[in-house]
């Protein structure tokens, strides 16, 4: 009896002692790392692995030009479009892709799969013609990039720049999203049955992409005409007045919304109010 209760006892030391070391975790040489951009109505997101240059030549030497390149380390990058896109001058529809790289002196070509696996070999072995976008690369002559990085840049509402950095060298890729179509199908649907936030948001929209101002005028008059008086409202209607060329219009509103502001707290629009006036003045 009591040689099978050491037994038991043993055989239970052992799997905790192999649990423990189970749950060991070390850093990972090259982390992982995601970054989710939304540009306009869509969502990109990039999940890939940042390597270090750890005093290597990396472009030519770490990472052969004119070579595939999984574009990090580890798994192959993966990238997420929403909705439909135009990435590098090429139509690139909603999903998810791994994203390759033969990286040149002058240029990269990026190449986009159907994701289905890590492995980046896979991709190569397979019979699928990828998506080929071009990005232009260029040399940082006074900065190093440590770990190579994916980022965003110059994003507006229907596009963004897409930069790959590493050691002294950066590519980028211009993205293209069709906010300004799908913004218009929005608004006729909502429209059918619209409420003064709706109305609001449609008017504020044509006003920052200097779209039909007349037509943003209307719409906002009806936003507050439903009861929707607000300072930051009111606000609005101003600047459109303002681009419309009535500036007394224009004042009227703002001092309008200067007031409500007032009454508010919000230093912010008090503020901004208080300068359009000014200027609107002069």
């Amino acid at each position: 009896m009591k040689k099978v209760l050491f037994l038991t006892l043993l055989l239970l030391f052992t799997f905790s002692m192999v649990s423990v070391q189970a749950q060991i975790r070390t850093p990972a040489p090259s982390p992982a790392a995601k970054v989710k951009q939304t540009v306009g109505l869509t969502d990109v997101t990039i999940e890939y692995s940042r390597p270090g240059k750890k005093d290597r030549d990396i472009f030519g030497g770490l990472v052969p030009y004119d070579e595939v390149w999984r574009l990090g380390a580890n798994a192959a990058t993966k990238i997420t479009f929403s909705e439909d896109v135009v990435f590098g001058g090429q139509d690139v529809k909603a999903g998810e892709y791994a994203m390759l790289a033969k990286p040149g002196k002058s240029s990269w070509t990026l190449m986009l799969y159907p994701h289905t696996t890590g492995n980046f070999g896979a991709y190569l072995e397979g019979d699928v013609e990828p998506i080929k976008v071009m990005a232009e690369a260029a040399t940082l002559s006074d900065a190093q990039i440590e770990n190579f990085m994916i980022a965003f840049d110059n994003i507006t509402s229907d596009g963004a720049s897409i930069w790959f950095g590493w050691d002294h060298t950066f590519a980028i890729a211009e993205l293209k999203v069709h906010t300004e179509k799908a913004v218009a199908a929005n608004i006729e649907q909502v429209m059918a049955g619209p409420s003064a936030n709706d109305y609001y948001g449609a008017a504020a929209y044509y006003a920052s992409e200097d779209k039909d101002l007349e037509q943003a005028l209307e719409w906002i008059n009806k936003s507050i005409e439903m009861g929707n008086e607000r300072f930051w409202v009111l606000r609005q209607k101003s600047l459109i007045q303002a681009k419309l060329g009535d500036k007394a219009g224009a004042i009227e509103s703002a001092k309008r919304s200067l007031e409500l502001a007032t009454e508010a707290e919000n230093n912010d629009y008090i503020r901004m109010n208080e300068a359009s006036i000014k200027e609107w003045m002069m």
